[in-house]
């Protein structure tokens, strides 16, 4: 079997940032899927579950209820390797298009207080599997570190 394009990736010189991974068509329309990496990839401790579960439910309550975006938002969920999230939009996106939404839910949840959405029993399939304090470390480490600060490295893939 042929390796899939995102195992082809050099995760060796990858850096923390936004990158589009891939662009499929339904019909006429483009789905853009973009790597939010969080971590570097074999380099540093990956984020823990709990952390990564919260940033889920936050980033993707955030997203489906953003006035200009939510229209748009087709899926946002974490990465096997726990070192960032899979981020699907209907359109035709660039990584620089979407850096300011990207700081927009960052600091949301960096700045979020009171109970997550969906962790009740009923709403979540591991609802005891959340750490709000350590996903809002890791939303402002990522945003002081990479988001607020990105260069064209954390915005394209390395050839």
């Amino acid at each position: 079997m042929e390796k899939i394009p995102s195992f082809q990736l050099d995760h060796i010189r990858l850096k923390r940032g936004i990158y589009v991974s891939r662009k499929d068509y339904v019909g006429d329309e483009v789905i853009t899927t973009f790597d939010i990496r969080m971590k570097e990839p074999n380099r540093e401790p990956v984020l823990g579950a709990p952390e990564l579960h919260t940033v889920e439910h936050l980033a993707a309550t955030y997203l489906r209820n953003h006035p200009d975006y939510k229209d748009r938002i087709v899926f946002w969920g974490p990465m096997g390797c726990l070192t960032g999230n899979y981020f699907l939009m209907r359109g035709d996106y660039t990584s620089r298009d979407i850096l300011p939404l990207m700081q927009e839910t960052f600091r949301f949840i960096r700045d979020f207080e009171g109970e997550v959405p969906g962790t009740e029993p009923r709403d979540c399939g591991n609802c005891l599997l959340h750490n709000l304090p350590m996903a809002k470390y890791e939303a402002e480490k990522y945003l002081r570190e990479v988001l607020d600060v990105a260069t064209e490295e954390n915005l394209n893939y390395p050839d």
